[in-house]
């Protein structure tokens, strides 16, 4: 039987006492759309109190505002990004993106495809991709609001990325997963652990095939939302030993991976990976990948 017990009792062998956690809005400001104009200060001026997030160089957390901050004249011209702090780091873990060629595998609804062109100064290209036409139209409004000229948005599923004919210097993916409680009240009632095993499945395919068009001196930031360890140690512990891989030493907010999960041995350079538990942002989890030689 699954349920509430069921996942807590797995966090709890993980290391993590539960809490309910309340989280923070926060926001992203877009540093390439506002040279010369403090955008901070400017909504601060405006009564919105923020608060830097220690982990990030761009992130805000909202603190209090009596007006949304996605309903602004600044965030419709592209100043600054509604986007959760945990979320705001995958992208910064590319050690250069100057006149890079990335892979956005899953890029739906734009929140870091828009950084990765922040952090590449709209240099180079970006490949975008998304199955689903709905989020697709969320990402191109994304892209055209915050002024992004370096990006290529495709209709396509990750698992078919070969069919586009290109080796990517960098690769993002933000894989489709399970989610967490933090960012959904009703996350314990309406998941089971077969969604889980599904997630899982399709985030090995994924990886399998962004595995075959990255570069031989490429990297890959592999990223889900999910607490599960099936979505994340378990998928890189197999992508390690399968797929020609390697981990990479990563520094960012969050914990050390754990290399013992339900009593099975994972390879120990999957400690290198970060395990974000919910508190101070959303559960998270993200790993650095390359090609081992």
């Amino acid at each position: 039987m699954f349920g509430r017990d069921f996942f807590v009792e797995r966090y709890r062998r993980l290391g993590w006492e539960f809490r309910e956690v309340t989280l923070r809005q926060a926001i992203r400001v877009n540093s390439m759309n506002v040279r010369g104009f403090d955008v901070v200060g400017h909504l601060r001026d405006l009564g919105v109190e923020l608060e830097k997030v220690p982990f990030l160089q761009n992130g805000y957390w909202v603190i209090r505002s009596d007006f949304s901050v996605g309903a602004t004249v600044e965030y419709l011209l592209g100043y600054y990004s509604v986007q959760e702090a945990a979320a705001q780091i995958p992208a910064t873990l590319f050690t250069d993106l100057k006149d890079k060629i990335v892979l956005d595998a899953c890029a739906a609804p734009g929140g870091k495809t828009v950084q990765l062109a922040d952090l590449m100064n709209n240099t180079g290209v970006i490949v975008a991709l998304d199955v689903n036409k709905r989020r697709l139209e969320a990402l191109m409004n994304q892209l055209e609001r915050c002024r992004v000229r370096n990006t290529v948005v495709y209709r396509l599923d990750a698992r078919q990325a070969s069919k586009l004919g290109l080796k990517f210097d960098r690769i993002l993916l933000d894989v489709p997963c399970s989610g967490n409680f933090a960012t959904d009240k009703d996350w314990f009632r309406r998941r089971t652990f077969r969604d889980v095993e599904r997630n899982a499945k399709l985030q090995k395919q994924i990886l399998a095939e962004a595995a075959k068009v990255l570069k031989d001196d490429g990297e890959m930031v592999y990223a889900t939302c999910s607490l599960e360890p099936e979505e994340n140690e378990l998928n890189i512990d197999w992508a390690v030993k399968t797929l020609g891989l390697e981990t990479v030493e990563i520094d960012c907010y969050g914990w050390e991976a754990p290399t013992e999960v339900f009593g099975k041995r994972l390879d120990e350079s999957v400690r290198r990976c970060r395990r974000i538990w919910p508190g101070k942002t959303q559960g998270f989890f993200v790993c650095k990948l390359k090609k081992r030689r």
